[in-house]
């Protein structure tokens, strides 16, 4: 068999624009003529990855917890009280919990306040692993214990929603340079570091797309390979997904950060996600990563001058509270729940170097429109050496992270399918932290949805590998070779 020098280029750059299109990553199919408004909601997950030090941001004020706590961390407590002590944490009846929030948390104190956050006591992995690597792969393929498979569980959960029309133009949203864990195996997911990157810009500016003041009859790079995915071979199909994915994002009114938003990168992710929920594109799934929290020395407590883990607090709840504000000022909250995990937490004991190991169990935090909010939930074992022995001096995992998402697929996204987004997790129970209704709980596949291979199995090692360079290589030899064309 044999391929023209055309045939051979239309190949290259179908799957070249499919995997990187010199900066943005595009897995992605629908029908980008199809917009419509969102009667269903929308979970978005916030990984805070590196193991966040969960007692100094939900902190014991009081009790006999609150003595364990200062002499396991005579040198990185939080003070329980003063200028810069734990901001206290209300029953909506005004009882005291014994917990308080960091005192730069003032946005997510806010958020708790008005019933529209609520806490998982020792949430986490079913069985421990003090390393980075494992615990974020068994959360991000939803497969504890395994690390292979071949699909992450934000891309089994939407292959097996109950009322996809197959039209979506963004059924999962993936705000990153690469193609996150959880959304490993879909063709269905957008993935995208920033919307003003998402287009095929690389090489001379004359020559990415004809403009308006283009010399006549230029035909530019973008309309060149639109153009050349005419076809329905497997590939050209796929590049035709590609090509709605460009159109669909470059003809959205993207803008910058509104007036009274938080700086950086975090709060720039949060402000995609929240107008992507906005136009209406059917988002039902999105996640994205705040890192930073890997805080093995000099991590800080709170107080005047430069103080790391007080500035990443403070990112992560500014930058929460706007996007919460944003979609309430906007009428979608209420059809929003936000989900913010880590992979462990940390020791309860500090170190010698002014940090905390890795450890256990963690805060979840769950906020939103449909959220029971102003309570906690779970169980908090307490802080007491003898309780806490048997794990190391950790604080033990009470709460399997599944039953929380699980809660969140069968009550807000009409999910029952659990046994296929979380293979080998059985007992589900609500917990009642969101409204909503409880179904039965299924095994079998949705007669929707894809055939069973796009289920993870244990054992199969199909991990995403990063190419970016490569890739960013190949896409400048294809614009030498299509010079010469």
């Amino acid at each position: 068999m044999s391929f023209s020098r055309r045939e051979f280029l239309k190949g290259c750059c179908a799957s070249t624009v499919l995997g990187a299109g010199g900066k943005p990553l595009m897995i992605f199919a629908g029908d980008a003529g199809k917009l419509a408004a969102n009667p269903h909601d929308t979970i978005v997950h916030v990984f805070l990855r590196g193991g966040i030090d969960g007692l100094n941001l939900v902190v014991p004020i009081d009790g006999v917890d609150r003595g364990h706590y200062e002499q396991a961390r005579p040198n990185l407590a939080i003070d329980a009280s003063g200028t810069y002590g734990a901001l206290p944490l209300t029953l909506a009846n005004g009882a005291a919990t014994g917990f308080g929030l960091h005192p730069s948390a003032t946005g997510l104190r806010d958020l708790w306040a008005a019933q529209r956050m609520a806490i998982v006591h020792g949430s986490g992995l079913p069985e421990a692993t003090r390393s980075h690597f494992d615990a974020q792969l068994y959360i991000d393929l939803g497969t504890p214990g395994a690390k292979g498979g071949n699909s992450g569980w934000m891309t089994r959960a939407w292959n097996m929603q109950p009322g996809a029309t197959g039209t979506e133009n963004m059924p999962s949203l993936g705000v990153n340079s690469r193609q996150p864990v959880s959304l490993l195996g879909s063709t269905k997911a957008l993935v995208m570091a920033d919307p003003d990157d998402f287009a095929l810009d690389s090489g001379a500016w004359a020559w990415q797309r004809t403009r308006g003041d283009s010399p006549a009859g230029l035909r530019g790079v973008n309309e060149t390979l639109a153009a050349m995915w005419a076809g329905q071979t497997p590939l050209e199909i796929s590049g035709q997904g590609a090509d709605r994915a460009l159109k669909v994002i470059a003809t959205q009114p993207y803008g910058t950060l509104p007036a009274g938003w938080p700086t950086g990168g975090f709060a720039q992710q949060l402000w995609t996600v929240a107008q992507s929920i906005q136009f209406n594109l059917g988002l039902r799934y999105a996640t994205l990563d705040l890192g930073g929290w890997d805080t093995h020395d000099g991590q800080g407590t709170a107080g005047s001058g430069w103080n790391y883990y007080q500035n990443k607090i403070s990112e992560l709840s500014a930058a929460l509270t706007a996007f919460h504000a944003a979609l309430d000022a906007s009428g979608h909250i209420g059809r929003v729940t936000v989900v913010v995990q880590s992979e462990f937490g940390r020791r309860v004991r500090a170190n010698a170097a002014g940090g905390t190991d890795h450890g256990y169990g963690n805060p979840l935090l769950v906020l939103g429109g449909p959220v029971n909010g102003r309570r906690f939930y779970g169980t908090w074992s307490g802080l007491d050496p003898e309780v806490l022995s048997p794990y190391y001096g950790d604080v033990p995992v009470t709460t399997d992270y599944r039953r929380v998402l699980s809660e969140l697929l069968v009550r807000r996204m009409g999910n029952p399918y659990l046994g296929h987004v979380f293979p080998g997790y059985a007992g589900y129970s609500p917990l009642g932290i969101v409204q909503g209704t409880d179904l039965a709980i299924k095994s079998g596949l949705h007669p929707a949805t894809a055939a069973p291979s796009a289920i993870a199995r244990p054992g199969r090692r199909a991990l995403p590998v990063h190419r970016d360079d490569a890739l960013e290589r190949f896409w400048k030899f294809l614009q030498f070779l299509m010079s010469r064309v």
